[in-house]
């Protein structure tokens, strides 16, 4: 079976995170959701519009070999907490050798900070000048730039996710989600 690795911090986009794994999940991956060890409430992280999550367990016990793919949500303030953590740091690296990345709206911040952003990317609009990386692009929800995989914002989670099924899973087991969901816009 698939596995994603998905890290929260405070601050993330409840949208995105949530769609992500809701749409990972029917589609047959493993969603695996961790916080920050420095996190104030442990296993609970509150997003950007007060609502609530329960991560699975820490970063700190994480294996990157144990997952096929690292995806990051956005929300300013959850991407600057993941853009200062040395291990969220550690583990993009490992993933960029080896595996496959995907970050949204102002999470690709994190991984320009990394040094593992893609020659072409898109983000949320208001992202890019902090972001301030060439290869922008706005014509598109999901660019994928070798085992890069990055999205604009809440209005393109279930298509990021969708598009992360049918590269884990595959095509039939998207169309099935796609379909399940009445998706008809991805």
């Amino acid at each position: 079976m698939a596995s994603v690795l998905l890290p929260l911090a405070e601050g993330f986009e409840e949208v995105e995170a949530v769609a992500l794994i809701d749409v990972m999940r029917r589609g047959g991956i493993e969603v695996r959701v961790v916080y920050l060890e420095d996190e104030l409430h442990g296993r609970l992280v509150t997003g950007a519009n007060g609502i609530t999550i329960q991560a699975d367990m820490s970063i700190k016990n994480i294996i990157s070999d144990d997952f096929n793919m690292i995806v990051l949500p956005g929300g300013w303030e959850g991407t600057y907490a993941l853009a200062e953590n040395a291990r969220v740091i550690e583990l993009l690296k490992e993933f960029k050798a080896k595996k496959i990345v995907g970050a949204m709206c102002a999470a690709p911040f994190v991984l320009k900070k990394a040094g593992i952003l893609g020659n072409n990317y898109t983000c949320y609009p208001g992202a890019k000048d902090e972001i301030d990386h060439p290869g922008y692009r706005d014509d598109q929800k999901v660019v994928i730039d070798g085992n890069i995989m990055t999205s604009r914002g809440p209005g393109t989670a279930v298509c990021f996710g969708l598009e992360i099924v049918k590269i884990l899973v595959g095509e039939e087991s998207m169309q099935a989600v796609k379909d399940g969901m009445l998706l008809d816009y991805c």
